[in-house]
């Protein structure tokens, strides 16, 4: 099975499975997960953007930019980015939170509706159409969050057996 086709199913279960029933909330959010593994994908606004961010609030002096491209790449980033920390390594961010005082996942998560709905209330993306999808990214970020849990849980680190993850999966299950 091939790699795009593999993370679109496993991405689509795992939404069903949390209530998520959307095809393109679907699609989107495989989508996240096939690019943002390439490189340094994740770290920058575009392919070929010689900058790049480490923390989603390195992000923040490119949101209100004087460039309206930039400044909208840069609020869809926002959320994907949030999205992919989050969904992906729920278990880094709960270790930096307890070893280093890091953020939590709400923070993550209030970052990540943030960037969404910045997104669609941009000009671009309605020019474009993509104001509803960044629109339903923003409301349900959460249950994308659970979701992208499972996947990592279940297929990235299984053998990871800690207390956060527990309370997590249980703080999760309400």
């Amino acid at each position: 099975m091939p790699w795009p086709l593999f993370s679109y199913v496993v991405v689509r279960h795992a939404l069903r499975q949390s209530g998520e029933e959307d095809p393109v909330i679907a699609d989107y959010v495989a989508s996240i997960l096939l690019h943002f593994g390439l490189r340094q994908r994740a770290r920058q606004l575009g392919a070929h953007d010689d900058a790049t961010y480490d923390t989603l609030a390195s992000l923040g002096n490119e949101l209100e930019g004087g460039d309206a491209s930039r400044a909208f790449l840069a609020r869809a980033h926002l959320g994907n980015y949030a999205l992919w920390l989050s969904g992906l390594f729920p278990d880094h961010i709960e270790q930096r939170r307890w070893r280093k005082g890091g953020p939590d996942l709400g923070y993550f998560e209030a970052m990540g509706q943030r960037g969404f709905r910045l997104a669609a209330d941009h000009r671009l993306a309605n020019e474009h159409g993509l104001a509803p999808l960044f629109a339903a990214a923003a409301e349900r970020f959460p249950t994308l969050r659970v979701a992208l849990n499972r996947v990592s849980d279940r297929l990235l680190f299984p053998h990871v057996h800690t207390p956060e993850r527990l309370m997590r999966q249980v703080r999760d299950m309400t």
